[in-house]
């Protein structure tokens, strides 16, 4: 079968950049993984209009209202791999045979890869977080800790206090300069040095039992498609990990492939992605009318 547009990808960024498409008719597929990036959240904040409520929720409702139209196809699958053809591009799908579309959008997101410390993955988006915007409201004000995952973790321990009482645990990975110390006492963040051995209930454990309210610490991220650069899309190192390079309009460096959400940016949200994705949607759409294939 060949479509319009074929979207890698069916969570926030890739349903947004599906609806300016599917409102202007074209034929459009969106091949999903189901590996949505805040699936271990309860729920979501930030997003206009949809403060609190479960992220699955929110992508289930927008999932129904995409497929109302009826030039939308969706497919529960992974994209294994892609090629580009005298036509556009042809993706291979679970071993199944190749799909054509005469655009690409990759909204597939990235995975995270936590530090090495047992207890933390299975609290991941429960009491140990990333984003204070998306979590530290929650805190109350409370006891938090941010567990040093790189250099960046610097910056991360001085937001933090206008969220909550905060101790930065270098855990051996950061040594703060006289500079950084400075700029830690002056934002009041207390500093433990020795290692964390493990988080046992919600809390990290340094050989002491150190008590907080939550947790904050730094992933280092992966694009989700990996042959995103066999199609010559550049990818760009971040401070957390790489990402698709994209123009202001979400255009990749490879011709007719368009990127979005967290795989495109160095930084993400909800609201960001939804952003990007709609970005995505109407340049594909308008590459179609007057780009050339």
């Amino acid at each position: 079968m060949h479509f319009d547009v074929i979207i890698i990808g069916g969570s926030f960024a890739g349903i947004s950049a599906a609806l300016p498409l599917a409102r202007a008719r074209r034929k459009i597929l969106v091949i999903d993984a189901g590996e949505r990036r805040n699936r271990f959240a309860a729920v979501s904040h930030g997003f206009l209009g949809q403060d609190g409520r479960e992220p699955g929720l929110i992508v289930s409702k927008a999932r129904q209202q995409l497929e109302r139209y009826p030039t939308v196809h969706w497919l529960n699958a992974k994209a294994q791999a892609a090629e580009r053809t005298s036509n556009g591009f042809a993706i291979e799908i679970d071993g199944k045979p190749m799909t054509e579309g005469r655009r690409l959008i990759l909204a597939a997101g990235v995975a995270d890869r936590l530090p090495a410390i047992p207890g933390l993955q299975e609290r991941w988006g429960k009491s140990v977080f990333h984003c204070p915007y998306c979590h530290g409201y929650e805190l109350d004000q409370g006891r938090i800790g941010v567990i040093a995952s790189g250099e960046h973790s610097m910056h991360h321990a001085l937001m933090l206090p206008d969220w909550g009482e905060t101790t930065f645990f270098t855990n051996g990975i950061v040594v703060p300069n006289a500079d950084q110390a400075a700029q830690l006492r002056a934002r009041a963040v207390k500093v433990e040095t020795t290692p964390v051995r493990e988080i046992a209930g919600d809390r990290a454990d340094d050989g002491r039992i150190v008590a907080m309210d939550g947790l904050f610490t730094l992933t280092r991220t992966s694009v989700q498609i990996p042959w995103a650069e066999q199609l010559g899309c550049v990818l760009e190192e971040g401070p957390l990990g790489q990402f698709i390079w994209t123009d202001a309009v979400k255009q990749t460096t490879a011709k007719g492939i368009f990127a979005c959400g967290d795989a495109a940016r160095a930084a993400g949200s909800v609201a960001l992605a939804v952003g990007d994705g709609a970005l995505a949607g109407t340049a594909a759409h308008q590459s179609l009318m007057f780009g050339s294939d």
